[in-house]
């Protein structure tokens, strides 16, 4: 274990203080902000920073650093005041004197990727949180690869009373505890202020008793004696086979005389009154944004016993036997081995041409991905079975024995997706992990931060229509689509056959800076690709499957499921005399990215029917003025899968009379 020898605290008092000063100072000249968390936990990350973070603000990204979460995102200067006062080097007095505005790193809630220092987007209460045990699993999980010599660090949290409140931190709890996760401390932010006042006009929750329900070592201190604080946090590292909590019992907006203790210092500047107040009543005679340099040194020799354990570290990486390992695992996937294996794995699929749905087939892809990527890490929320995540050469993730690569969610979507980030945040691995499409909007708040931070995590959402037949419309998703599609930055894609699905598979793993959601069936689909083609198709979010010869009169554009209904309706307007050529879309965002001449060429100028098995919301862009779409308007119902496609009128013939319709 890292633990620290030497440290000099006799500046901790000044280290503190100047977090508070230019916390005031920063949310005064913003004229908006929370000044309350960071002047009311400055002792706790002072004692936290000055006597336990491994970190080297010169290595942002140095994979064996200690992380921290700021949980309570609305303390964001909390953050700033730390990284300024380290000495990171986009983080300078001009950042934090541009508090929260245009075209600074220092927006109102911590971002990932906007400064350095920043492990997680924090502001949605309880995401930093749950995320910070998915990075302590991942910690875990590539410790058990590589030993102690390459992975040996701690993952800290300040979390607040609203994080948690919110009931993703249930799940969390609950999930941390049951696989001992002894490298993850949380340190509660225990000042009984909410916005709307005192914590006691909405909770009566015992949080200790609630932590050590759920197999946690808690202790409780007063979050201002940073004798005390030290000592928990020591404690918390000698016990290795449980998360802690530590409870700090902190006075909100510390130092404010008139206002701390108050909901009054949670959200709004103090005013230049009270901020000269607090600078007398803290012994900080400096002027704003101004911090004399024996406090800069005291933070400066963090840094430095940072810096001298990140090239020891380096000396021991460059020493391993596992060196290249463990390299493989913090890089990109392999692209030229995805690509090998993926393609002849396609040729394959469509020499044999299996019938099978596509949650099937994402089971059989992952057979290939998992076969030739070291690092992926699979999961399902509970529904294993159904997902069919799990893959023939996968063993669990457990409090025993982390060496595995399946992870056991338990019923805790919200807690997957945001574990899932931490998981991707950390590094080591690619995590993906499995819900029925419908049980998506559980964990929309993780997936929403997922695609704002721009990290590689992929959702194999099944069941994804009213083809999962009797389980009926609380199963079924007709509206989740169009829900995701508007979500920046996800590409959400519903692929129609075996080989489409493994294509899907390919696509998703190639995007570093976005999240994935593949959308499968859980009814059987016929294999339409029959003819190998190398180049993965779906990675133009959509193509022409097939071509209407001498002209098109229609172009049936169908996603999924649904390809298969399009094609049928070519075959019965052929029929007729009638040229239709069908395009299959698995992916409106990759399409949409798509340059202007390959759209036309895909879409055609012909009038165009769209089919889906679910609302039509979002497919103006490839629908276009003249035409039609055969779908849901409304919620399905419990049947058969064919009774229900036939009763909404979602058929092959269906598709044809509105293509006649559009032609006549």
């Amino acid at each position: 274990m890292n633990a620290p020898t030497q440290i000099d605290t006799s500046a901790e008092d000044l280290m503190a203080n100047a977090i508070r000063a230019l916390s005031m100072d920063a949310v005064q000249a913003a004229n908006s902000g929370h000044p309350g968390a960071p002047m009311g936990t400055a002792d706790i990350a002072a004692v936290l920073f000055n006597r336990f973070m491994k970190i080297d603000p010169s290595a942002d990204k140095w994979a064996d650093r200690d992380r921290f979460v700021m949980s309570a995102g609305h303390g964001s200067m909390l953050v700033y005041a730390i990284n300024h006062l380290l000495g990171y080097d986009d983080m300078d007095m001009d950042q934090l004197r541009n508090f929260r505005q245009m075209g600074y790193r220092t927006a109102g809630h911590p971002e990932y990727g906007h400064a350095k220092g920043i492990e997680v987007t924090t502001g949605p209460l309880g995401q930093g949180f749950s995320s910070a045990v998915g990075m302590a699993l991942a910690e875990r999980m590539h410790n058990a690869r590589f030993g102690d010599e390459l992975v040996d660090h701690y993952t800290y949290v300040i979390a607040g009373d609203g994080c948690l409140m919110e009931g993703v931190s249930h799940e969390v709890i609950d999930f941390a505890g049951h696989h001992g996760l002894g490298r993850l401390i949380v340190l509660w932010d225990d000042n009984q202020i909410t916005i709307d006042g005192s914590t006691d006009v909405s909770t009566s929750m015992n949080q200790k008793m609630r932590f050590e329900a759920a197999g946690w070592h808690v202790q409780a201190v007063d979050g201002h004696d940073k004798e005390a604080v030290a000592a928990a946090i020591q404690v918390a590292r000698e016990v290795t086979d449980k998360p802690s909590m530590i409870a700090c019992r902190t006075i909100i907006g510390f130092g404010a005389p008139n206002k701390q203790g108050s909901h009054s210092v949670h959200g709004a500047p103090l005013g230049d009154e009270e901020i000269a107040a607090a600078r007398k009543a803290l012994d900080w005679p400096h002027a704003p944004f101004t911090v004399p340099q024996e406090v800069y040194d005291a933070w400066h020799a963090v840094s430095a016993r940072g810096r001298a354990a990140r090239e020891a570290w380096e000396s021991r990486l460059a020493a391993s036997a596992h060196k290249d390992a463990f390299q493989t695992s913090m890089a990109n996937p392999d692209a030229a081995a995805l690509d090998a294996a993926i393609d002849a794995y396609k040729a394959k699929l469509s020499a044999d041409a299996p019938k099978v749905a596509t949650r099937k087939a994402s089971q059989m892809a992952l057979e290939v991905i998992n076969a030739t990527l070291p690092n992926t890490a699979g999961g399902s929320a509970d529904l294993t079975g159904s997902n069919l995540t799990m893959t023939g050469d996968m063993t669990d993730v457990t409090a025993s024995d982390f060496s595995g690569n399946y992870i056991r969610y338990g019923v805790r979507e919200h807690g997957m997706n945001a574990i899932m980030n931490g998981i991707a945040l950390h590094g080591g691995f690619i995590p993906y992990g499995g819900t029925f499409l419908i049980f998506a909007d559980y964990g929309r708040g993780a997936i929403r931060l997922a695609a704002l931070m721009g990290v590689r995590v992929i959702y194999v959402l099944t069941h994804d229509s009213i083809g999962l037949g009797e389980d009926g419309p609380t199963h079924q998703p007709v509206e989740v689509l169009a829900s995701y599609r508007a979500m920046p930055n996800l590409n959400v894609f519903r692929p129609a056959d075996v080989v489409e699905t493994a294509e899907a598979w390919q696509a998703a793993l190639k995007f570093e800076n976005t999240p994935s959601m593949l959308s499968l069936s859980r009814q059987g689909l016929p294999c339409l690709r029959t003819e190998h083609v190398a180049e993965n198709m779906v990675a133009k979010g959509a193509y022409v499957l097939r071509e209407a010869e001498g002209g098109r009169d229609v172009t049936l554009i169908g996603t999924g499921s649904e390809v298969e209904i399009a094609m049928k309706a070519a075959d019965l307007l052929a029929e007729e005399g009638i040229k239709a050529a069908v395009v299959s879309a698995p992916c409106f965002e990759l399409f949409a990215a798509q340059d202007d001449a390959y759209k036309t060429s895909v879409l055609g100028d012909a009038p165009r029917v769209g089919v889906e098995a679910a609302v039509e919301q979002g497919w103006a862009p490839l629908l276009g003025q003249n035409a039609a779409f055969v779908g849901m308007t409304g919620f399905g119902a419990s049947a058969p899968a064919g009774e229900l496609y036939k009763h909404f009128g979602i058929t092959a013939e269906a598709v044809a009379a509105a293509a006649k319709e559009l032609i006549k």
